[in-house]
């Protein structure tokens, strides 16, 4: 609670009310993944699984040979194209905690329920599928030039990922989410 401000006047502030519910959700978020989810293992295994067979395909249509998995690996975290080298995709990348923010935002933000349920699923299946094309992008890169790879997934696909999370609230803010009417001045 912010000192001086009326708990009355807190909640019915917006701003403060977005960021107590974002700040509420995320430590839920934090604690669930951190004591529950990363433990466990098979959230993250199966949204990597799912980003190599994305990623496998884009890079197959494309044109790309992909490097055959190792045999006899029961955990495959990895992926890449002939004349290359293979990427490993670790829990941090898989895009799991990026889920959970964009989500976070659009629970906190207001607007109709109904929409947040389908801008949510397909906001959720595209930032996958953005994903998915910077582990693809990646494995075409490292097989140009290996020396490549520490720049590209540090800053130029960060940008990209976190610009794609960033158009879509744009987009929830601009066209979905409920807006009052200014309060006129006493």
């Amino acid at each position: 609670m912010v000192p001086g401000v009326p708990l009355a006047k807190a909640v019915r502030d917006p701003l403060l009310r977005f960021l107590f519910i974002a700040a509420s959700l995320y430590l839920a978020w934090y604690l669930l993944y951190a004591l529950v989810l990363h433990p466990w293992g098979g959230l993250d295994r199966a949204v990597i699984a799912s980003l190599i067979s994305v990623s496998g395909t884009i890079l197959t249509l494309l044109g790309y040979a992909l490097i055959p998995e190792p045999a006899n690996a029961e955990n495959i975290r990895t992926i890449g194209v002939e004349g290359g080298h293979l990427l490993w995709i670790g829990d941090p990348c898989n895009g799991v905690g990026l889920f959970a923010v964009f989500l976070i935002f659009l629970i906190a933000y207001g607007g109709p329920w109904r929409h947040k349920l389908w801008f949510g699923t397909l906001g959720l299946l595209s930032i996958h599928l953005v994903n998915a094309v910077r582990v693809a992008a990646l494995c075409i890169v490292v097989s140009i030039n290996y020396e490549w790879l520490n720049f590209n997934h540090d800053y130029t696909f960060y940008v990209i990922v976190y610009g794609w999370v960033f158009l879509l609230w744009y987009i929830w803010v601009r066209r979905f989410a409920r807006r009052k009417p200014p309060v006129p001045a006493p």
